[in-house]
């Protein structure tokens, strides 16, 4: 080798073996912890379930870091950061011995995922770890500071910016797998994202609130007469149904976009949408059933109820 020649990096690749075992790691991640996705990604063809199940490990190792009650804030958006750095250089051929890590750039090379989506998803999940920032970024400082609560959003627009980050960019990386050409596609998964997290975000007022977060923008709280701090004692349901139910028919017009969507992407996905929107506006429906009291117990989907779909999602991908 002459002595201007430099040596030439070669990305790291790792053996089949590995990235057989890192995707194992992931649908196990997946089938404990996912209560809706899972049943959707049942009707996928093998290589498309498994890569969402990388996704999906990823975005659960992200939720986990940011939820960890041993851990204070600054703790918390460290290790977040760590793991995105961890990201960052695996996505660059660096060896890594983390088979979410494994799985989810392999899952990226293969179908071609913009890298700047999944960093968009880690900063969603940061953004609740973050007690303040700019209002063009998203949760920012109420008006008046409720003890305990320590994020508010101030505008639905607000909220929109999170919705965007941990929902919306999901579509987005979702569709990537699914397959699809018409850019059209991609408003629809972001409309389609948020109508799951409004979903989600309904469904968890309670179980948020006793964790210190309010996705329940402030000026909907005020136009309904209604305080954050009152989260915190015993909610009167009936008080928080008309604010929920308004909540609930903006999921509703998201919902549309669901529908639209699946004949933009590959028909040997179209089964699993179709069961992952359904989860999802059945679960919505079934709020709504309750006279929107999501205070008394989580609500959720039966497994039956669940399977009902799933058999459906299953005709469909045979017919």
């Amino acid at each position: 080798m002459s002595a201007g020649a430099q040596p030439v990096f070669v990305p790291w690749t790792p053996a089949p073996a590995q990235l057989t075992m890192a995707y194992s790691v992931c649908r196990g991640i997946t089938r404990t912890s996912a209560k809706n996705f899972y049943y959707a990604f049942l009707v996928l063809p093998r290589r498309k379930r498994e890569s969402l199940c990388a996704v999906y490990a990823f975005m659960r190792r992200c939720d986990d870091i940011a939820d960890d009650p041993a851990l204070s804030i600054e703790e918390r958006r460290s290790k977040l950061d760590a793991w995105l750095d961890a990201l960052h250089r695996a996505q660059q051929g660096e060896p890594s011995d983390d088979p979410i890590l494994l799985a989810l750039t392999d899952t990226q090379r293969r179908y071609t995922i913009p890298a700047g989506l999944l960093d968009e998803l880690a900063m969603g999940t940061a953004m609740d770890v973050d007690l303040s920032t700019d209002s063009s970024e998203g949760p920012t400082a109420p008006s008046t500071p409720v003890p305990g609560l320590a994020i508010q959003y101030q505008t639905f627009e607000d909220l929109k910016v999170y919705c965007y980050r941990v929902a919306s960019v999901v579509g987005l990386v979702c569709i990537h797998i699914f397959g699809y050409r018409d850019p059209a596609a991609e408003a629809l998964a972001e409309q389609c994202g948020l109508a799951f997290q409004l979903t989600n975000i309904i469904r968890d007022v309670k179980e948020d609130a006793e964790m210190g977060r309010v996705y329940l923008p402030q000026e909907d709280l005020a136009k309904f007469g209604l305080s954050a701090a009152e989260l915190l004692s015993a909610p009167d349901p009936a008080r928080f149904r008309p604010l929920l139910a308004m909540e609930a028919d903006r999921a509703r017009e998201y919902y549309q976009a669901g529908e639209q969507l699946s004949s933009y992407i590959s028909e040997d996905s179209q089964p699993a949408l179709w069961v992952l929107v359904n989860i999802y506006r059945t679960l919505l429906e079934k709020i709504a059933e309750r006279q929107y009291d999501v205070f008394g117990g989580k609500v959720s989907l039966t497994v039956s109820e669940k399977l009902r779909i799933l058999g459906k999602g299953f005709l469909q991908r045979i017919t």
